[in-house]
């Protein structure tokens, strides 16, 4: 078993931001050689969520309005107390850290209109890291 991961550094703006990382994951998955096996897409960050979806700018508002009426910036959340953004921790922990995608034929193994995308919930302007294993 071989593995090869990478790391990229992103400025995010947050308050929901979706930024694409699909082309960022095929060129990891190109560098790596793998022609079969899995792609892993991580962010260590307990603020940032990582997802498959559709990136139209339609669609990541319509996820951006669901959040905010699921888990809305302005509850009491204990957080609070010692930051301003316990609404972006509890986005971030049901969204998840991180998607897995098969590798076929040295491919991310992706529908028609899937994209891999990171999405910033902070309530600040942050430098986010996203690193990207293959294991073949």
């Amino acid at each position: 078993m071989a593995t090869a991961s990478t790391r990229i550094d992103l400025d995010t703006q947050g308050n929901n931001e979706v930024v694409d990382l699909t082309e960022h994951a095929r060129r990891a998955v190109a560098e790596s050689g793998a022609s079969e096996g899995l792609l892993c897409v991580y962010a260590p960050h307990t603020t940032v969520g990582i997802t498959a979806l559709e990136f139209e700018p339609g669609a990541n508002e319509d996820l951006g309005a669901l959040l905010d009426r699921l888990v809305p910036a302005d509850h009491e959340w204990r957080h609070n107390r010692y930051d301003s953004n316990g609404h972006a921790h509890a986005r971030a922990a049901l969204m998840g850290p991180s998607v897995t995608v098969p590798v076929l034929d040295g491919k991310p193994s992706l529908g028609t209109w899937q994209s891999i995308a990171m999405v910033d919930f902070d309530d600040r302007p942050r430098t986010r890291t996203v690193v990207f294993q293959i294991v073949s």
